[in-house]
């Protein structure tokens, strides 16, 4: 789209001279910028520093979400795990999430992890030992070694807003172990994203009542019971120490889903 002026040139406090290039207003200071888009382009002359700038960098963004959206396009029903990457193989947590990686290959369901170590490493590799589809998505980070060993499907990204849509779109349901600030992210953005219903009904699990109980108790005796959330805001969460329940709840969903479409 070329730029064009628009007709009050004169301009007054409430409507000032504007001039628009594509989707972008230009107003006051801004808007006497003389060159166009098509200029822009085809001139080849002055500094290279474009190739630095922020719009340049939407064809990276754009690039991500193409090579996920094609890495991920065939995959099946599918779940999305969190959990800590700091979780060590000989603790508990890490055996439970083998255990659940394991049940949701058995159900048919595909796990869906940050491709890490700790609780995300022992999801993915219950889930390939038990034959299903393991799937990991990285992203660049100073602190971690890049995607487990037991990922079979596995894309890196370098922008967490691209990944995080990759984890809504391809999944059925959240489960969270216990984890720390990514996990914590991750559980209220699905949980917005539900409320306000830019995904259908799509169930939160949390995993491990000793860990998820003060925070699921003062969702609801603080931020509900100050009209905050709404009864069904809060029952979107659901708490427990039961692989089977928790699979249950994701089963129950789907078929619920299966049956609207």
């Amino acid at each position: 789209m070329t730029d064009q002026v628009i007709k009050n040139t004169e301009g007054d406090a409430e409507h000032p001279p504007e001039r628009h290039r594509g989707p972008v207003v230009l107003r006051r200071a801004r808007q006497d910028e003389e060159s166009t888009t098509d200029q822009r382009l085809l001139d080849s002359r002055g500094p290279s520093d474009w190739v630095h700038t922020d719009p340049w960098r939407v064809l990276r963004i754009q690039a991500e979400f193409v090579e996920g959206f094609g890495a991920l396009a065939e995959v099946p029903r599918a779940v999305t795990v969190f959990g800590s990457a700091r979780t060590p193989r000989d603790h508990p947590e890490y055996q439970l999430g083998r255990d659940i990686g394991t049940a949701l290959a058995n159900a048919g369901f595909a796990a869906i992890t940050g491709g890490g170590p700790g609780a995300m490493e022992a999801v993915n590799r219950g889930a390939s030992e038990a034959g299903g589809l393991s799937i990991g998505l990285g992203i660049e980070l100073p602190f971690e070694q890049g995607l487990n060993p037991w990922v079979d499907l596995g894309v890196n990204f370098r922008y967490f807003f691209t990944r995080k849509t990759m984890f809504i779109k391809y999944a059925q349901a959240f489960i969270c172990l216990p984890g720390g600030f990514g996990t914590l992210d991750e559980l209220f953005e699905a949980l917005t994203l539900v409320q306000t219903k830019k995904v259908t009904k799509f169930p939160v699990v949390l995993f491990g009542t000793e860990y998820w109980g003060g925070l699921y108790e003062w969702v609801r005796t603080t931020v509900l019971a100050e009209g905050k959330i709404g009864e069904k805001d809060a029952a979107l969460l659901h708490l427990t120490d039961d692989i089977d329940d928790a699979v249950g709840v994701v089963l129950e969903a789907y078929k619920a889903w299966e049956d609207a479409h």
